[in-house]
C-alpha cells in the first residue's frame, strides 16, 4: 500500500525560483548619481541626462529590432541599417507634401502628420522586411558567415536604391513646429523632442516585454525557438511566426529611422549604416537576444557619451569602445543572456 503524498511534501519538492539578476539594472542609476557631483551644476546635469536618455531611447528602438531577430530567429542581419534609412526616407513621402501642417501652430496637426509618417515608415519597412527575409535570409538560415556577407550586400543595394529613388543629396527633415524649442524647468532647458523620444522609447520597451512574456504569440515564438517541431505538431505555423518577427523587427528599425532623422534634421542614404556601429555595440554589451539588456545598454552608451562629451571631449570619441570593453570584462556574454 503506497502512502499518499502530503501537500507539505509537494510544496517541498517545488524547485526554487531562479534568483533575479539585478546588478545590470543598477548601472544606469549608479551612473546618474556618480555623474551629478562630477558635472557639478544640477541644471547642466539634468540637461545632459535628458539628452542622453533621449538619444539612448532612439538607439534602443533601432537596436531592439535587431536583437529581437537574433534572439528569436538566430539571424545576424548586418543589413538592418537599410531598414533605418528606408524608414526615414519613407516618412518624407508624408512629411514633405504636408509640410504646411507641420509648420502650423497646432499640436494636433503636427502630431497627426508625424503619426501618419511613422505609420507609413513602419508599414514600408515591415513589407521590405518580409521580402528581405524570403529572398535573402531564408536560403542562409543557420549559416552565420553567409548571413553576414549576404545581408551586408543587401544593405549596399538598398542604399543605392535610395539614391535612385530619392536622390543622392541630403534631404532636410525639420521638426514639427510644436516639438521645436525647449521646456524651461528652473534653470534647466529640456528640448521638447527629446522628451517625446523618451516617452516613445519607454512605450516600445514595455510593449515588447509584455508581448514576449505575457501573450500567447510571445509564448509560441519563444517555444518555436526552443523546439519548432513540437510547436508545428500542435498545429501552429512556425514559419509564419518567424516572418512576422522579422517584419516587426524591420518596422521597429523604420520607427527608429524616423526618430533619428528628426533628431538630426537631415537624411542621407548612408545614415543607417553609420548608426549600425552603435547599434551593434548596444546589443553586444546588452547580451545577444536580450531586450532588457539592449535597453540598458543603449541608456548606458548614450549617457556615457553625453557626460564624457561635457567632462572630457577627447575621451568622448572612444567612450563607446571603453564602455564595451568594461562591460565585456565584467560579463563576457553581455549583461543579460537571451530571453530576459
Amino acid at each position: 500500500m503506497t502512502a499518499s503524498t502530503s501537500p507539505t511534501a509537494s510544496v517541498d519538492n517545488v524547485l526554487p525560483a531562479a534568483p533575479r539578476d539585478i546588478a545590470p539594472l543598477l548601472l544606469v542609476p549608479a551612473l546618474l548619481l556618480i555623474m551629478l557631483p562630477l558635472v557639478g551644476d544640477f541644471p547642466t546635469w539634468v540637461t545632459l541626462t535628458v539628452a542622453g536618455l533621449a538619444m539612448g531611447m532612439m538607439i534602443f528602438i533601432m537596436a531592439s529590432g535587431l536583437t529581437l531577430v537574433f534572439g528569436l530567429m538566430d539571424v545576424l542581419n548586418f543589413g538592418h541599417g537599410a531598414f533605418v534609412s528606408v524608414g526615414a526616407f519613407a516618412a518624407t513621402m508624408v512629411m514633405i507634401p504636408m509640410s504646411g501642417w507641420l509648420e502650423a501652430d497646432s499640436l494636433l496637426k503636427n502630431l497627426g502628420v508625424l503619426a501618419l509618417a511613422i505609420t507609413v515608415a513602419m508599414a514600408s519597412t515591415a513589407a521590405m522586411g518580409v521580402a528581405f527575409e524570403r529572398i535573402i535570409i531564408k536560403p542562409v538560415y543557420g549559416q552565420h558567415l553567409k548571413q553576414i556577407l549576404i545581408t551586408m550586400g543587401g544593405m549596399i543595394v538598398a542604399e543605392q536604391l535610395i539614391n535612385v529613388i530619392w536622390g543622392a543629396e541630403h534631404i532636410p527633415l525639420p521638426l514639427p513646429a510644436a516639438l521645436r524649442g525647449a521646456i524651461v524647468l528652473g534653470d534647466s532647458a529640456i528640448e521638447k523632442y527629446r522628451l517625446v523620444a523618451v516617452v516613445i522609447g519607454l512605450v516600445v520597451f514595455v510593449a515588447m516585454l509584455l508581448i514576449l512574456n505575457r501573450t500567447k504569440i510571445g509564448l509560441l515564438i519563444r517555444a518555436g525557438v526552443e523546439n519548432g517541431e513540437m510547436v508545428e505538431a500542435m498545429g501552429y505555423r512556425i514559419r509564419r511566426l518567424f516572418v512576422a518577427v522579422f517584419a516587426a523587427g524591420s518596422a521597429l528599425a523604420g520607427l527608429g529611422g524616423v526618430m533619428w532623422g528628426l533628431y538630426k534634421e537631415t537624411l542621407s542614404a548612408s545614415m543607417g549604416g553609420e548608426i549600425m556601429v552603435m547599434v551593434f555595440i548596444v546589443i553586444i554589451i546588452g547580451g545577444l537576444g536580450s531586450v532588457t539588456g539592449c535597453f540598458i545598454g543603449a541608456m548606458l552608451m548614450a549617457l556615457v557619451a553625453n557626460y564624457a562629451g561635457f567632462l572630457a571631449p577627447k575621451v568622448a570619441l572612444v567612450s563607446n569602445i571603453i564602455l564595451m570593453i568594461a562591460i565585456l570584462l565584467w560579463r563576457p556574454a553581455g549583461m543579460f543572456s537571451k530571453g530576459h
